[in-house]
């Protein structure tokens, strides 16, 4: 597998993972809460190539996963006590890990957050930080797994689609 930077030509296959996964989703345990049209979606992949934090893993020729990595929290996070007095500058935060649904189960996420922690690292930044919707145990046992830290659980703002509480967690470098 490989991770890179995503780039225009991944765009349509990126924004097809997600509806691939969403559709997933719709007919399987929907840990994460997301929904087809609303999150993710193509403006998100436009959005993070532009800015150039888009990253994706291939495998066998396909795009088998992708996340997002910047330094834009959500603003309940200001509401947390990270227990640093770390600013955005020094931190990743990781955004929208969506991996495949003919992927699923084989370690991509990992190899991805493994990725992620060398890149950070790379990077000189000081921490990563993330949220996750509460019900997700699928992510929270990786990331978990991966040495991130919890550090609380705020109301991002998504009540409206049934999603109140993300836990935020840290992992320091």
């Amino acid at each position: 597998m490989e991770v890179r930077k995503g780039t225009q030509q991944d765009i349509e296959e990126v924004a097809a993972l997600y509806d691939e996964l969403n559709d997933y989703l719709e007919s399987h345990i929907n840990y994460p809460g997301w929904m087809k049209g609303i999150y993710p979606i193509r403006e998100d992949a436009e959005v993070g190539v532009a800015e150039q934090n888009l990253f994706v893993a291939t495998e066998e020729g396909k795009i088998a996963g992708t996340v997002i990595l910047n330094q834009k929290p959500e603003e309940a996070y200001d509401l947390a006590d990270w227990q640093n007095d770390l600013e955005y500058d020094d931190i990743c935060v990781i955004h929208t890990l969506a991996i495949h649904p003919d992927f699923l189960h084989r370690g991509i996420g990992k190899e991805i957050m493994e990725y992620v922690l060398e890149y950070a690292e790379h990077m000189n930044r000081k921490a990563i930080r993330l949220d996750v919707y509460e019900n997700n145990m699928p992510a929270i046992r990786l990331y978990e797994k991966m040495g991130f830290h919890y550090i609380g659980t705020v109301d991002l703002g998504y009540g409206k689609y049934g999603l109140d509480w993300y836990k935020l967690y840290q992992y320091l470098l």
